[in-house]
């Protein structure tokens, strides 16, 4: 019997990140029992430190800023009732795009704040800002812009569930201004670009 469960586990872990979604079911759990946040535009942050197995050349790599980026997006959500909302309406979030810029890299052992919030939307998508935040000096480390789809839904609606009123985008960021132009020109340029090509064929 027991080789059969680490046969079981073996697999699970070959196949899946099975690490990721464990501490997807902690942090939402976590996030759940915390008191929550009725302003669905907060600011909320969570914490963290640079452990040694995030390392690349000596800074914390790529793939845990991004993670983290996930987590902390679910413990917003989580807290601030979007999830309850999309579960009650029939819809889903998944993430359309991201772009990080990172100003300042955080090194081993450095522990900092990740502060998440929703800074704007349109008819289809959540728009999350994210700053890494270091908890020595107060320096922002990086930036993260995220565009959250909203399928079988939108956030109008999202909103209007959870406020009981319609609410007012706040006006966009002028770096949210910038980064929403280049990606509606890089689409229009795959666009051009698969018609080039099928017209070729």
């Amino acid at each position: 019997m027991l080789l059969w469960v680490l046969a079981v586990l073996l697999l699970l872990f070959s196949c899946l990140d099975v690490w990721y979604f464990l501490r997807v079911v902690v942090v939402v759990l976590r996030a759940w029992f915390q008191p929550p946040v009725w302003d669905v535009l907060a600011e909320q942050s969570v914490g963290g430190r640079v452990l040694p197995h995030d390392i690349d050349m000596g800074h914390m790599n790529n793939a845990r800023y991004l993670r983290e980026c996930d987590f902390a997006r679910f413990a917003l959500y989580t807290r601030n009732g979007v999830f309850k909302a999309t579960r009650a309406l029939g819809a889903s979030l998944v993430v359309g795009a991201s772009t990080i810029r990172y100003r300042r890299s955080l090194s081993l052992g450095e522990a900092f704040e990740l502060r998440s919030r929703i800074v704007a939307w349109d008819d289809k998508s959540f728009y999350v800002e994210q700053r890494f935040v270091s908890r020595a000096d107060g320096v922002v480390s990086a930036v993260m812009l995220c565009r959250q789809n909203v399928q079988r839904g939108s956030p109008d609606k999202l909103l209007q569930y959870l406020c009981k009123r319609k609410v007012e985008c706040p006006e966009y960021p002028e770096e949210l201004q910038h980064w929403i132009s280049f990606i509606n020109a890089s689409s229009q340029a795959l666009r051009a670009e698969n018609n080039t090509e099928e017209k070729s064929k």
